[in-house]
Formats: structure tokens, C-alpha cells, sequence
């Protein structure tokens, strides 16, 4: 930390932020006898906080953001020349950023075509419902109106989105919900002892059952499925041979819209573009957001095909034919203008080649703590996303209880480095440690991970 703040100021900072700033997903209680975190400055992997601690982030911004890393001056510039030339007007009409952005985007989503500016992942996937929603007035009288989730998976926080979340303490107190919201099974081959589920072709199985939820919904009221490519805060879920085939099979066999849901896995997390890319699968619709600019500037995208797109443009007489939506600060113009110079720094210092390098180092280093550690029951993961599920013993898979899953993040965090975990989302399986890093990180920012997490299990097991 460069010493830019003195202590004076991070006094005031701190006392500022505990007497006036309600934090995300925290219990305020505890600040009544110890300071909240505040991070002051980030370079590269590394971040210091206000007593100068320093952390390697082994989860891009604690939210899976932060993709290429901390400090990119190149970002910072492109967006101030943009504001200073337009900053805003309202997505009705178009930008040069806005504009740009898109193009370079499509190219990369081969099928794609359109491109909806909004400002959150939670909104982009609202996006998406109510294209649902009106295709079904427009074309099905309204019927074919429901749209179904998968258990495990996460598509945001708001009250419709929650309606299809399959994590249900994160959807706890928060209903009554949105209706036309149908849950399918999920796709954890490690689990298919839990379900009930065959030993071979579980892929094929597990999409079946969607299949079978389809039936039973009714197919001509089934509008869309909507899933992400690797379940990420559900446990860091990588989808079992024969999965994605059958699912697309499926969709195309009852005229379902495929929603793919890439908040988490898009724009070079597993190694490719787009998580989707990973499996061969062509969707209908792609939500996107986080690492799209690297939380360099608030953006998300909506992108859809030609033929959804067509759905909504006619020259009918009704006026209320077309996507009669708006999102304020999708027609801010730091969004793109960010989110172009993240894309040209994955491009120019080949990052996608590096996350599938350094995603398959780490996966081969996590699978060599299990050696070491029998309470690592299943390693798995993508890229740079990757889960490491913790059970009381390898027989059983019985989950680590959550409390001792959160102290190994904390031990890990003692020795300065941040690691995350599933926690307050899925009853009685929030047991499985996630590791995100930039798609900058190395072999030995690797292995100072991995070290950590190894000492953590060497002491919180014991």
C-alpha cells in the first residue's frame, strides 16, 4: 500500500462506514465491538486493507469479478475520456461505446446477434423473464408462460429472480414469489446417490428429469429453461457427460427458449469466452454481467438471437408490441467503454490461454491436497473456477458442517490470502470451497493458495 491516506483518514473512513453504510450480506451486530474490512487499494491479485494487511485474492473481488485483475490503468483512462466526452443518455437511443462493445462482443457468440444494455446480472436475467412473458402473450395467448430453474443454480436477488433460484436459504423470508417458476433437479454427479440416480449415464438421466418436470408442467406452458454452464455459488457444479446434448434436446423437442445464465461463468472464467463455449451448446438468450468489465464499471448484458429479436419487431398496429423495458444506467457509457479495454487486455495478453493453463495447475494441486486430506470428498471445476467439497468422510460424503467450512476461509484468510465457500444457500450442503482468481494468476500465486487451504485443513480437521 502506497501510504496515499493517512491514519487520520482511514480513522474517519472507518467511523464513517460503521456509523452510515449498510454492508452486502453481513450481520452488522458484530461491528459493535471490531471494525468492517475496508479495502483501500488493489494491484494485480493483491488487495490492502485499511490496517495494511495484505491479501492474494483468490476470488476476484469476493464476487467473481474482478477478471483481469486489480490496478488496469488502461481501463481507468478509457473510461474517463469516455465520460468526459458523453457520459450519458438514455438507452432509447445509441452510444459509440455502446455500439462498438456490441459488435466486438458478437463476434465472440457465434448464433448470437443483439445485445440489451442494464446494469446488474439480477437485472439481465428480469430482462430475459419478461421476454418470456411477452413472447407468451404474443404468440401462445399467453400460456406458454413458465419458466424453469434448475435446483442448486443462482440467476440474482430480486424478488422474481429469487422465484427461480434453487438455493433456498438464500430465498428465505423473502416470498411470497413470483408464480410460473418450476424447479428442476440438479446436475451434481457427486450427489446422484442422493437422488436416487443411476451409476452410469448420469448426464442423460439428470436432464431427463427435465424432461420429466416439462410432462408434468405441461409442455405448451413451458416457455424457456433457464441454467447456468457451471453452477457457481450452488457448489461449483460442472455438468456430467451427456448433459448438455440431452438438454438441447430436449428444449428443441417442446419449442423451450434456452436461457443460459453466464453472469458468473462468462468472459474467460472457464477459458473459454463463455462457459456455454465449454459444452457445445447454442442458446436462445445469454445473461452476462460481472466480469464483463471487470468491476471497473457497473454493466450487463442481455444478448439474444436474430430470431428472438424478430419476435418483438413488426409493423403491426399494436403499439404495445415491442420490448417495452428500460434500464436508467444502461445508457451510461462507462459500462462499455470498460467493459472494450477488458476484452482487448484478455485478447492482448492471451487470458484465456493462461486461465486454462493455470485452471488446470490448480485443479491437478487441489486434487493433490485430497491425497493429503480425506476430508476433500470431490474436486471439480472449469478454468479458473473450481470447488473442493469437504465431507466427514469419503464413504459416507457426509457434509462438513458450515461453521467449520467458514473456518478454514477464515484460517486461510489469517494467512492472507481470500478464498470463498458456498454458505447460507443450500440447506445442509453449504460444504464446498470455491476458488475464483483472475485469469492473471500464476503458478505461484497458485501454490500460496493451495499452501493456504492445506495448512486451514491441517488445522481446522485435526
Amino acid at each position: 500500500m502506497d501510504g496515499t491516506y493517512s491514519q487520520n483518514d482511514l480513522t474517519h473512513v472507518v467511523d464513517a462506514d460503521k456509523a452510515h453504510v449498510w454492508h452486502h450480506l453481513v450481520q452488522h451486530k458484530g461491528f459493535e465491538t471490531k471494525d468492517p474490512n475496508i479495502m483501500i487499494e488493489g494491484k494485480g491479485m493483491r488487495v490492502w486493507n485499511q490496517a495494511g494487511t495484505e491479501f492474494l485474492d483468490a476470488v476476484s473481488g469476493g464476487v467473481w469479478t474482478v477478471n483481469v485483475g486489480y490496478g488496469r490503468e488502461r481501463i481507468a483512462k478509457a473510461v474517463y475520456e469516455q465520460l468526459m466526452r458523453m457520459n450519458y443518455f438514455a438507452g432509447a437511443a445509441g452510444s459509440v461505446p455502446g455500439a462498438l462493445f456490441a459488435e466486438k462482443l458478437i463476434e465472440k457468440m457465434p448464433g448470437q446477434s443483439r445485445v440489451y444494455y442494464c446494469n446488474s446480472g439480477s437485472e439481465a436475467n428480469e430482462k430475459a423473464f419478461k421476454m418470456v412473458r411477452q413472447i407468451a402473450h404474443k404468440r401462445y395467448g399467453g400460456k406458454k408462460h413458465k419458466i424453469l430453474y434448475r435446483d442448486r443454480d443462482y440467476h440474482g436477488t430480486t424478488i422474481a429472480c429469487l422465484s427461480a433460484g434453487g438455493q433456498d436459504e438464500r430465498g428465505a423470508q423473502y416470498g411470497p414469489y413470483t408464480p410460473g417458476f418450476v424447479r428442476v433437479p440438479h446436475c451434481l454427479e457427486y450427489r446422484a446417490g442422493d437422488q436416487g440416480a443411476p451409476t452410469d449415464n448420469y448426464g442423460e438421466w439428470a436432464a431427463n428429469q427435465i424432461e420429466e418436470v416439462i410432462l408434468r408442467e405441461g409442455p405448451e406452458t413451458v416457455g424457456a429453461l433457464c441454467l447456468e454452464p457451471v453452477t457457481a455459488g450452488g457448489g461449483v457444479i460442472t455438468p456430467p457427460q451427456g448433459y448438455w446434448e440431452r438438454v438441447q434436446e430436449i428444449c428443441k423437442k417442446y419449442d423451450i427458449l434456452l436461457h443460459i445464465d453466464e453472469v458468473v461463468c462468462g468472459v474467460g472464467r472457464t477459458g473459454t469466452w463463455f462457459g456455454y463455449q465449454q459444452y457445445g451448446v447454442k442458446p436462445d438468450m445469454v445473461t452476462m454481467a460481472k466480469g464483463l468489465a471487470s468491476g471497473y464499471a457497473a454493466i450487463a448484458c442481455l444478448t439474444t438471437t436474430e430470431e428472438v429479436f424478430d419476435m418483438f419487431k413488426d409493423d403491426a398496429s399494436d403499439p404495445m408490441n415491442y420490448f417495452r423495458d428500460i434500464s436508467t444506467f444502461g445508457g451510461c457509457t462507462a459500462g462499455p467503454a470498460a467493459a472494450l479495454e477488458n476484452l482487448a487486455i484478455i485478447e492482448d495478453e492471451n487470458l484465456l490461454e493462461n486461465c486454462t493453463a493455470m485452471g488446470d495447475y490448480m485443479l491437478e494441486s487441489l486434487q493433490g491436497l485430497a491425497d493429503k486430506h480425506a476430508a476433500i470428498g470431490d474436486v471439480r471445476g472449469k478454468g479458473l473456477f473450481l470447488g473442493a467439497e469437504l465431507v466427514q468422510d469419503r464413504d459416507s460424503r457426509t457434509p462438513w458442517d458450515e461453521a467449520k467450512v467458514q473456518a478454514v476461509v477464515a484460517d486461510c484468510a489469517a494467512q492472507g490470502v481470500i478464498i470463498g465457500a458456498t454458505n447460507r444457500s443450500v440447506p445442509g450442503y453449504n460444504n464446498t470451497l470455491c476458488f475464483s482468481p483472475a485469469l492473471i494468476a500464476t503458478k505461484d500465486d497458485i501454490d500460496q493458495i493451495v499452501g493456504a487451504v492445506d495448512e486451514a485443513l491441517g488445522r481446522v480437521g485435526a
